[in-house]
């Protein structure tokens, strides 16, 4: 198991392509809505099994934050700690880049699993695509 920044075409080909299976395929995001102007800035992170790409996700920062988006795993990957460990590289790219805060946009299914590590909710829900979601921030 591998996470990485990603770093080659390739790799954020690799990452575009589980976005879309999980949030557009399985979710039923408007793949329009899926990949966005923020693509172009962000630092993208994808996670191997050995060879097979099976996580990704982006970072922004904004404003004090450094903030973690489109956190995604393929489903027959789920349950094996493959979100948590490429929300940590997250977190150490942030931590390195001088902020010490984070911030997400939970769908609110996913919220024990943020509370798990260490993030708190700050907010009520709200729908982002159709799909309820919640605030939640960590200080790192």
């Amino acid at each position: 198991m591998n996470t990485k920044i990603v770093n080659t075409r390739e790799e954020l080909e690799h990452a575009y392509k589980i976005r879309m299976n999980v949030f557009v395929e399985e979710q039923n995001v408007p793949s329009d809505e899926e990949l966005d102007e923020h693509d172009a800035s962000a630092i993208h992170f994808i996670t191997y099994d050995d060879v097979l790409p099976i996580a990704a996700s982006r970072l922004r920062f904004v404003d004090e934050y450094g903030k973690l988006e489109r956190i995604c795993v393929l489903k027959d990957y789920r349950g094996k700690s493959y979100g948590k460990q490429i929300i940590h590289e997250m977190e150490k790219v942030i931590a390195a880049k001088g902020y010490n805060k984070a911030k997400l946009n939970a769908q609110t299914h996913a919220e024990d699993f943020y509370k798990k590590l260490g993030y708190q909710t700050v907010s009520g829900e709200f729908l982002d695509a159709g799909i309820p979601h919640i605030t939640m921030i960590k200080e790192l």
